[in-house]
């Protein structure tokens, strides 16, 4: 699996196009930059890398509408109107909470503020504070303070532990305000883990959700983190909890999906395991995954998080035209694992991409064979 070398390589050094790849039938190798023969994703209609979103994993006109329009003004409301015709127990407002959180944080990541200036995230402040009743801003102000706990502090800390805590109490307090919802609860989810819940009380947790949404893909994939080797729970336990999720998931339902999202929290080194990729393990979560996307509605709106994950499995095993097949729906978005990990997602799925543009056109592949 020659390929997987370069790939490693490639992501070592930060390369975004930097491997620039020669199309030929039945193999991939390096050329130089500019040369006719170097793979072309651009040929596809794909976007630029400069061009790519890294806010969100596939497009959501109204939010981004919307938040231009918070950014802009500085004012709340229309971010309310939105959040409050948005479905309670649909996978959008648990995105659009994230995304209105995201953006306060970042925001204030940018502009702390100081003795002329105001921080940033200000609405936020200020929604909280002219609608203590809203229910919308009580849960984006419990994903805010989560999010500002794991980017701006260290696990284990106390200042960690004292914004978590905060957090939680504004987890009830949003519970409170909107009875049914499961957001205050799938947030609860991350300070589970931050806090290390016992199993115990995670499970008791975990039931308020069933109760409210059971097949919700965004709580499962929030609940499989704490059940991780690298948090509270094991390489079994996890894949237990996503294999009896798949097992259950209804027609349609993405939750088939939820074994090649516990691979992917458990990869080992590739270095040291070769053919990892075309192991059983890797092939049947794979093959769940694919047939969760060939089920699932069109507009899932957790369909492009499942697409994004594939490309990445789909080039590793050098499944360069399944690989994509699951581009042409998801190129220009790249807000989702496995590229938000890393710290400039669109480099790193630009370099998945020209392998699968390379590994596709090596065998013979073109823009005129694509279906779209």
């Amino acid at each position: 699996m020659e390929i997987l070398w370069v790939l490693m390589a490639a992501i070592m050094i930060g390369a975004v196009l930097g491997p620039v790849l020669l199309r030929r039938r039945g193999g991939i190798r390096q050329v130089a930059p500019g040369s006719p023969d170097a793979a072309d994703p651009a040929e596809y209609g794909f976007a630029r890398q400069e061009e790519l979103d890294i806010r969100m994993p596939g497009p959501d006109r109204d939010l981004l509408d919307v938040l231009d329009v918070v950014q802009q003004s500085q004012s709340w409301k229309a971010a309310s109107q939105l959040l409050s015709g948005t479905e309670i127990h649909g996978e959008v407002r648990w995105q659009r909470v994230q995304a209105f959180a995201g953006a306060a944080s970042l925001e204030l990541q940018q502009r702390p503020g100081g003795v002329s200036d105001q921080p940033g995230g200000q609405w936020l402040r200020v929604w909280r504070a002219e609608a203590p009743k809203d229910a919308g801003g009580a849960a984006v102000h419990a994903e805010f303070l989560v999010q500002q706990a794991w980017r701006s502090s260290t696990s284990g800390t106390d200042e960690f532990r004292i914004i978590l805590e905060e957090a939680r109490e504004a987890c009830a307090q949003a519970a409170l305000l909107s009875p049914g919802d499961p957001v205050p609860y799938i947030i609860e989810l991350s300070i589970a883990r931050g806090l290390a819940y016992s199993r115990e009380d995670f499970e008791q947790l975990w039931l308020k959700i069933l109760d409210r949404a059971p097949a919700h893909m965004g709580a499962h994939l929030a609940a499989l983190h704490y059940w991780c080797e690298k948090w509270h729970g094991s390489r079994d336990l996890a894949n237990n909890f996503a294999e009896a999720a798949a097992a259950r998931a209804p027609k349609g339902s993405l939750l088939s999906a939820l074994p090649l999202f516990a691979v992917y929290e458990h990869l080992p080194e590739v270095n040291l395991v070769r053919g990892f990729y075309e192991s059983e393990v890797v092939t049947k979560a794979v093959e769940g995954a694919l047939y969760a996307v060939h089920s699932a509605r069109p507009d899932d709106p957790m369909l492009a998080h499942v697409r994004h994950l594939l490309i990445f499995f789909l080039v590793r095993c050098e499944r360069w035209a399944e690989a994509m097949k699951q581009l042409i729906h998801v190129d220009g978005h790249v807000g989702a694992l496995p590229w938000t990990v890393s710290s400039d997602p669109a480099a790193d799925y630009a370099v998945y991409r020209a392998l699968a543009v390379a590994g596709y056109e090596a065998n013979g592949g073109s823009p005129a064979t694509l279906s779209h």
